[in-house]
């Protein structure tokens, strides 16, 4: 784990830091999201979904938004990263990295079959980041806007 980044569970206090982030992603890859911070509460109000947070120098750098879910397939659950954003000045420094790495040790301590992600096909970033960290293309992801 990159000792210079602190990740914990995202709490009720945190939905404007997390509704910031999650614009940020949204602008980077020209998308208005509809969040804010009343619906990042209601988020963190689920029993399947969580956030985890990353800091530097106590200053929010990155979010893991997941869910755990039942799995059909597999007779156990399943982890599924949502979002993943990291500030533009800090990228490069591990954040992601360590996101992913403690999502994963959440998803084995709930006994969960897989861990996956989407992302955008040309995203070559993200696809390397996960790839860094085990996860290989498995299937199709396929998806409509409501």
């Amino acid at each position: 784990m990159n000792q210079q980044v602190e990740i914990r569970k995202a709490n009720m206090k945190d939905a404007d830091t997390i509704s910031s982030l999650i614009h940020q992603l949204a602008d980077e890859i020209g998308f208005k999201s509809p969040i804010t911070p009343q619906y990042a509460r209601e988020y963190l109000r689920s029993r399947s979904c969580a956030i985890l947070l990353a800091f530097r120098s106590r200053k929010p750098v990155g979010l893991l938004s997941y869910s755990i879910r039942p799995c059909l397939f597999h007779a156990a659950p399943s982890c599924v990263i949502e979002d993943l954003v990291v500030t533009s000045e800090s990228r490069r420094l591990g954040v992601g990295s360590t996101l992913v790495e403690q999502a994963t040790r959440i998803a084995a301590r709930a006994n969960c079959a897989e861990i996956s992600v989407s992302t955008e096909r040309d995203n070559s970033k993200a696809i390397g980041l996960y790839k860094q960290q085990g996860l290989t293309d498995e299937s199709l992801f396929l998806e409509r806007h409501l």
